[in-house]
């Protein structure tokens, strides 16, 4: 899967250059990020003055000026990646076809390894790969930010701890995935296992649809059963960790406001430094959870490369053997 792309000379300007690009692309959106949250805590103390209608409007054009080039390089970072990520499955499409065709030997759910095992990699890839990258440069971002702001903070139990904010951001995310890693235990055993019976009940039906003699009502029942037992335990699950996604992503939302609360109510605080404060919280807390928030996405992309994997070994296995023979 990585060899196919970084290590062939004829794809090596879209790896090695398309990921630079990606890189720098990603690092500018968070950038442009960086500078909107300094934005929100300017724009919300003038709201909070409500006298100076001058401010007001410049703060609309200095957004203008933040939200127009973040809306186009987000659009062009979607573009690209996905021309990214087809470029890496055309090249282990390509490295598979070879091996595939040559070898005498079956090969369970070859077909679909090819063909869709390699799109549901590429297209995970593009969302979760580019996604993880971006969470780890805006807490490159983010920290210092959150980090200062964490003087605001006059809540008692808080009060001489530097960086305070970015530590409950830190244990929350942290007990979090713990928690998620328990409710969703079992979610890549049975995105796995769905592939197979998906395997295997579409492969009878195309046998079934080229010679008729293979439509065995009792053979479809059966496997359809069994595909229907599968998807009504993954629903189970997904319901579970559904719930528990939910219930963490709005007590994170409304955390950083009673953090902070106590300090405005007192006039320690502006509106502006408070709403600073959550977005930069947000962002943080986000990019730590990151795993929370894909969690499901995750499951089902290392089912594929579980199965790519198996798909690889078993076409080496088989190469091996006619050498020997």
């Amino acid at each position: 899967m990585l060899k196919s792309f970084f290590w062939n000379k004829e794809w090596a300007l879209w790896a090695w250059g398309g990921l630079f690009l990606l890189i720098a692309v990603t690092w500018l959106q968070v950038h442009l990020t960086v500078l909107l949250n300094t934005w929100y805590g300017q724009f919300y103390d003038i709201l909070q003055k409500a006298n100076d209608i001058k401010a007001f409007w410049q703060s609309m054009i200095d957004f203008c000026y933040i939200a127009i080039p973040y809306i186009f390089i987000a659009m062009f970072s979607f573009y690209f990646a996905q021309h990214y990520s087809f470029r890496w499955r055309q090249a282990i499409t390509y490295h598979y076809l070879p091996h595939w065709e040559t070898t005498p030997h079956s090969i369970e759910g070859a077909s679909q390894r090819i063909q869709h095992d390699t799109y549901e990699f590429a297209k995970h890839l593009e969302s979760l790969g580019l996604g993880l990258f971006r969470a780890i440069l805006t807490l490159i971002a983010f920290i210092p930010i959150l980090w200062s702001l964490s003087d605001k903070v006059s809540l008692p139990f808080l009060n001489g701890i530097d960086g305070s904010l970015v530590w409950i951001a830190l244990l929350t995310s942290v007990g979090g995935i713990l928690i998620s890693y328990v409710v969703g235990i079992k979610l890549p055993g049975l995105e796995y296992n769905n592939q197979k019976v998906e395997a295997a009940y579409r492969k009878q039906l195309v046998y079934s649809e080229d010679d008729k003699t293979y439509a065995n009502m009792i053979s479809l029942t059966e496997l359809f059963t069994g595909l229907r037992i599968n998807y009504f335990r993954m629903f189970n699950h997904y319901s579970y960790f559904t719930l528990w996604s939910s219930l963490y992503g709005q007590v994170m939302i409304i955390l950083p406001y009673l953090l902070m609360a106590p300090s405005l109510f007192t006039g320690a605080v502006t509106l502006g430094i408070v709403t600073q404060t959550g977005n930069a919280f947000g962002k943080v807390n986000d990019s730590f959870s990151y795993l929370i928030d894909r969690w499901t996405d995750i499951t089902k992309f290392i089912s594929v490369i579980k199965r790519l994997h198996e798909f690889e070994k078993h076409l080496i296995h088989k190469t091996f053997v006619e050498k020997i023979d």
